[in-house]
């Protein structure tokens, strides 16, 4: 496990941060870190690279303690926080070169270095501006490559598209797939549910915390429930002819709103799709929509802390 975490606690004051976080991240994969605002997410990512210390539990990071040996853990991991952390006065390559000398590489290899992530986050023409008259895109892309100068194992991403436009968030999401398939394990955590479920090979959610639910995308779909087809029909006569063809198909009552649209789980995935629009056909009915719906990590999320994203 590149990452790995048992009973972690925090508490500030009379406030419990964390009430024993278990976590398990192998070696290149994504962990998704889900959950509401002030539910522990950042407190955890804080423990893990080493800039909070635990009141309880233990953990470790590219096999090493993070309490007893954070030298060794701060060595091997880099750190996107919420906020692009790089100078605005200096230009991008003087950024990533600075870094580079700090960690003692050395003048020609932190040059050779910066030149080399300035290529690979698509910043070459702006590499000599000064960041402050780089987009918020640019500057994410910045510190995420000031997190890789040291080429570290483990990468933390907490809330790194906040405030980004969609193109420059779809832009940082395939740039972290390319650390990913080199072999670097991502912790994330995101208020964006499309976001985790685009890049998280598990999530785990906690609330209050605790990890109230752990698994793949896909697992925690299934755990809110079925598919479910939902029907427009073209007229609102038309209605109960739809109703009266759908339960033929399937167990579960159709239900209707207040427009009109009529839902039905499908337990027989396209199969169970065919035989609804049969039904509806030799009812007579005119549809003027026809899909199927599947849970998303929204609704997984809501069902599962009661709280909107």
């Amino acid at each position: 496990m590149a990452i790995q975490a048992e009973g972690l606690r925090k508490r500030y004051e009379q406030t419990e941060a964390l009430g024993g976080v278990d976590l398990e991240v192998p070696g290149g994969t994504v962990l998704g870190l889900l959950g509401p605002n002030g539910a522990g997410k950042t407190t955890t990512v804080r423990m893990l690279a080493t800039l909070l210390e635990p009141d309880g539990g233990r953990a470790e990071v590219a096999g090493f303690d993070v309490v007893r040996q954070p030298r060794e853990v701060r060595r091997r991991i880099g750190l996107a926080g919420q906020y692009a952390a790089v100078d605005e006065h200096l230009t991008g390559r003087e950024n990533l070169v600075l870094i580079g000398t700090l960690l003692h590489l050395g003048r020609r290899s932190a040059r050779e270095r910066a030149e080399s992530l300035l290529d690979r986050f698509d910043l070459t023409g702006a590499g000599d501006r000064p960041v402050r008259t780089y987009s918020g895109g640019m500057r994410r892309r910045l510190d995420l490559a000031a997190c890789l100068v040291a080429t570290p194992s483990v990468l933390f991403l907490d809330e790194p598209t906040t405030g980004l436009d969609p193109v420059s968030r779809m832009g940082l999401w395939n740039v972290v797939r390319e650390l990913v398939a080199d072999g670097m394990t991502v912790l994330l955590t995101t208020q964006y549910l499309e976001e985790a479920d685009f890049l998280a090979d598990r999530i785990t959610v906690i609330d209050s915390g605790r990890v109230i639910a752990d698994g793949t995308p896909d697992e925690l779909k299934r755990k809110v429930g079925e598919e479910r087809l939902e029907v427009s029909v073209a007229r609102l006569d038309g209605v109960a002819a739809a109703v009266t063809a759908l339960r033929a198909v399937s167990a579960d009552e159709p239900s209707v709103d207040a427009d009109g649209l009529i839902s039905i789980a499908l337990g027989d995935g396209m199969g169970g799709l065919a035989t609804a629009a049969v039904a509806l056909r030799e009812q007579g009915v005119e549809v003027a929509d026809f899909a199927l719906r599947r849970p998303t990590l929204d609704d997984v999320f809501v069902t599962l802390t009661g709280k909107s994203t």
